[in-house]
Formats: structure tokens, C-alpha cells, sequence
């Protein structure tokens, strides 16, 4: 059974999250992308807590976390609130699933040095430059390029942060076949928290802006993966315009104990669509690598 939590962490930072599976058992921490939050983690859950220990936090500015009006949404910061979370729940040795967002995050965790990480599940969590779609991120490297220039936020304001570009993410790439399979209240959800949330559209562009912190950090990344010999699997939705295959063929690069699978007919959210294929997968990773009781 999944259970919902809110932990307040420091003075007006609550972390909500969603937990599952034995105490006792390996714990798998999940971290969510852009523009949702752990609620799309909702039917993978209580697969993986037969096995294992879930835990699955909202990031700050998704989903119900609620942080200070003056929290700065960096990738630095949401990276140091998770760390602390983990902390308050001691928490220190843990598989990770990294999607989107949830992988400059995570990567952040895992060469910190404060933690244990015992396996990397990468679900269109990308670690490469050669893993950027190039038409999707034009507009967010003219940002970058910019130095956070105003009409180029006001330009992802109306393009980028609409309902319409929200099903885009869920549906581009997807079979034919399989679109209706994607549940309409997922991007209408994940768009209306971001559209009614009081200042949440600038959190949004804030952390556009702040995701050119990532490449730089790509090598020691990818070197820690070498050194650190973690084994990885990364799943990709083969159609996602967001993070190309490129992407998931660069752990095989670098990851000792690495696997890739690509997944024909999925797109950015695989798990909306791939859920079977893909929970199978992570089980049997996870069951090999880490071990399940």
C-alpha cells in the first residue's frame, strides 16, 4: 500500500512524498522530472515496493513540497533539500530511478560523497550533451545564450508553459497505437499546478535558466560513474524530442556494470504507456544488482 507524507525539514520546507514497501527491504529512491511530480510515479510504485523500500519525493516548486517564498530553485538547492530529507528519514545507502529533472538531482546525491548508491535506473535522465534534443532545448539554450534575458522568458512564458506544450511532452514520439493510453488528466494536472500556483510560472523559467549549470558537471559525472563502477539501466523511450537515444547509449560508455535498453513506441513519460515493460525490467535489475527480499 502507498502512503502519503508531508516532512518539514527546515522552517517552511515540507517535503511531500509517497512511500511504499518493507522498512527492512532495499529502498529505491524515485526522483520525478518537468513538469510533474512523484504523482507519475503513482502506478510504478507499488510494483517495485514488493521488492523494495519506495520513496518518492515531490522536488521543490512540484506537486505538494512547499518551500519559503525566497527559496532560489536551483539545481545546487533542490539537490541539497532532497539531501536533507534524506537525512531526516536517515536514509543513507539507496538505489536511484532518475527521470528529466530527477537526474541532474540525483547525479548531485551520488557524488556528493554522502551516500551509498547501489544501482542508477536512468529513464530518459540524461548525463550527456549528445543526449539534448536539439528542437526542443533551442529555445532553452536561447535563454541561456541570453544571460536569462526577458523576452526570452516571455517567449517560453506563452510557447513553452501552456497546456498545449505540456501534452506535447506526454504524446510526441508515442505509437499511434498506444496514445490513448496516455490518461488526459496528467498533463492537464501537471500544466494547472504550474499555470495556478502563484509564482510558479517563474519558478518554472528560474530553473530553464539554472539547467545550463548541468553540462559542466557532465564529466565528473561520468566519472564518477567509472570510478565508482555503480550499475546502471538506462530505459529510454526511443521517441522523446526532450532527451534523445544518444543519451541513454552514453552510460554504456561510462557505467562498468551498464545496460541500455530502448523502448520502440515510447516517448518522454514511458511509464504512461511502457509501465509493464519497463517495471519488468527494473525488477530484474534491481533482483541481479541489488537483491530483493
Amino acid at each position: 500500500m502507498t502512503t502519503y507524507h508531508s516532512l518539514t525539514i527546515a522552517s517552511s520546507t515540507t517535503i511531500f512524498y509517497r512511500e511504499a514497501g518493507a522498512p527492512s527491504s532495499p529502498t529505491i529512491l524515485l526522483l520525478h522530472g518537468f513538469p510533474s511530480s512523484s504523482v507519475q510515479y503513482r502506478n510504478l510504485i507499488p510494483i517495485l515496493a514488493k521488492k523494495c523500500r519506495v520513496i518518492a519525493p515531490d522536488l521543490p516548486g512540484y506537486g505538494f513540497t512547499t518551500v519559503p517564498a525566497n527559496y532560489k530553485h536551483t539545481f545546487d538547492n533542490l539537490a541539497t533539500t532532497i539531501s536533507s530529507f534524506l537525512a531526516a528519514l536517515e536514509i543513507s545507502k539507496f538505489s536511484m530511478y532518475i527521470f528529466d529533472y530527477g537526474a541532474p538531482v540525483g547525479m548531485r546525491l551520488a557524488t556528493a560523497g554522502k551516500f551509498q548508491i547501489e544501482s542508477i535506473v536512468s529513464q530518459n535522465g540524461n548525463c550527456y550533451d549528445e543526449g539534448f534534443g536539439q528542437d526542443f532545448w533551442a529555445p532553452i539554450f536561447a535563454l541561456w545564450k541570453s544571460e536569462n534575458g526577458e523576452a526570452e522568458r516571455e517567449w517560453l512564458r506563452t510557447n513553452f508553459l501552456t497546456l498545449g506544450a505540456t501534452k506535447y511532452q506526454y504524446t510526441y514520439g508515442v505509437s499511434s497505437s498506444l496514445l490513448n493510453q496516455i490518461a488526459p488528466e496528467t498533463y492537464t494536472f501537471d500544466f494547472e499546478h504550474i499555470a495556478q500556483t502563484p509564482g510558479n510560472v517563474e519558478v518554472q523559467l528560474d530553473l530553464f535558466y539554472d539547467y545550463r549549470s548541468n553540462p559542466p558537471l557532465y564529466a565528473g559525472w561520468q566519472r564518477w560513474l567509472r570510478q565508482s563502477k555503480v550499475p546502471v539501466l538506462a530505459v529510454w523511450g526511443e521517441g522523446d524530442p526532450c532527451f534523445i537515444p544518444p543519451g541513454a547509449k552514453g552510460f554504456k560508455k561510462d557505467a562498468v556494470d551498464g545496460e541500455v535498453v530502448l523502448l520502440e513506441g515510447a516517448g518522454h513519460f514511458a511509464l504512461e504507456t511502457h509501465l509493464g515493460e519497463i517495471s519488468r525490467l527494473v525488477v530484474d535489475f534491481l533482483e541481479r544488482k541489488v537483491g530483493g527480499r
